[in-house]
C-alpha cells in the first residue's frame, strides 16, 4: 500500500494517459468503423470487397503485431513520424493509430449486426422516394443501427480501454507502464500494486458498462 501512496502522482498520470488514449482512439474508431460498415454493405462489389478484406485481416491480427507495425514499420522503417523530436507525443499518436485501425473493425462488425436488424422494407422505401445509398445510410439505416447496438459498442469501448495496456510496444507510456516500473522497484508489494491497478481499471470500465446499458434501454428501437 505504501508503494501506491508514494507513487500516487505517477499513477494518476498513467491513468490520465490511458483515458486520453482511450478517448481519442474511441472517437476515431467510431468514425472509421462507420465508414467500414458503409463499405461492407455497399452495393458496389469493389467497395464491399475492400471493406471485407480490411476487416478480416485486421480482426484476425493480434493487436501487439498491429502496434509493432506502427512503431517499427511506420515510424522506424518508413520514418513517418508525427513528431520525431517528441518521443512521447509521437508514441501517443502511433498508439492511437494502431488502436484505431484494430478497434474500428470490431466497431464495424458491431454496427453491421445493427444494420441487419433494420427491416429491408425501410431500405426499399428509402430507395423508392429517391434517396441514394449514402442518404439512406445516413438518414434511415445508421440511426436505427446505432440505437440497436449501444450496449455492444459499450463492450467494444471496455475492450479498447483494456487493450491500452499493450501500447508500450508503440512507445507510449500509460498506466500499465507505470505499474511495470513500480513492480520492478517494489518487489515486496506486488499484490498491493496489482490490486491497486486492477481497481483503477475497474473504475474506468464499470461506469462505461453501466452507462451504455442504461442508454441502450432508453434508446431501444421498438419494433
Amino acid at each position: 500500500m505504501s508503494a501506491l501512496i508514494e507513487n500516487f502522482d505517477a499513477i494518476l498520470g498513467g491513468f490520465w494517459s490511458t483515458i486520453r488514449l482511450t478517448a481519442m482512439s474511441a472517437v476515431l474508431s467510431l468514425l472509421l468503423g462507420t465508414l467500414l460498415v458503409a463499405l461492407r454493405v455497399s452495393p458496389v462489389p469493389v467497395l464491399r470487397g475492400i471493406g471485407t478484406v480490411y476487416v478480416n485481416v485486421l480482426r484476425n491480427t493480434p493487436l501487439t503485431l498491429v502496434l509493432l507495425f506502427c512503431s517499427l514499420g511506420i515510424s522506424n522503417t518508413l520514418q513517418l513520424n508525427f513528431d520525431a523530436d517528441d518521443p512521447q507525443f509521437n508514441g501517443y499518436w502511433l498508439a492511437v493509430l494502431g488502436l484505431t485501425a484494430y478497434t474500428s473493425t470490431f466497431v464495424c462488425e458491431t454496427l453491421r449486426s445493427g444494420v441487419n436488424t433494420v427491416p429491408l422494407g425501410q431500405a426499399e422505401a428509402a430507395r423508392a422516394i429517391g434517396l441514394t445509398f449514402t442518404q439512406s445510410m445516413r438518414a434511415v439505416i445508421l440511426p436505427q443501427a446505432f440505437r440497436t447496438v449501444i450496449a455492444p459498442l459499450g463492450s467494444v469501448l471496455i475492450a479498447l480501454t483494456k487493450n491500452t495496456t499493450v501500447v508500450i510496444v508503440a512507445g507510449y507510456a500509460e498506466a500499465a507502464f507505470v505499474m511495470k516500473d513500480m513492480l520492478y522497484e517494489s518487489t515486496g508489494t506486488v499484490v498491493a500494486v496489482f490490486l491497486g491497478f486492477a481497481a483503477g481499471y475497474m473504475i474506468l470500465t464499470l461506469p462505461t458498462g453501466y452507462l451504455t446499458g442504461l442508454l441502450a434501454r432508453r434508446l431501444a428501437v421498438r419494433r
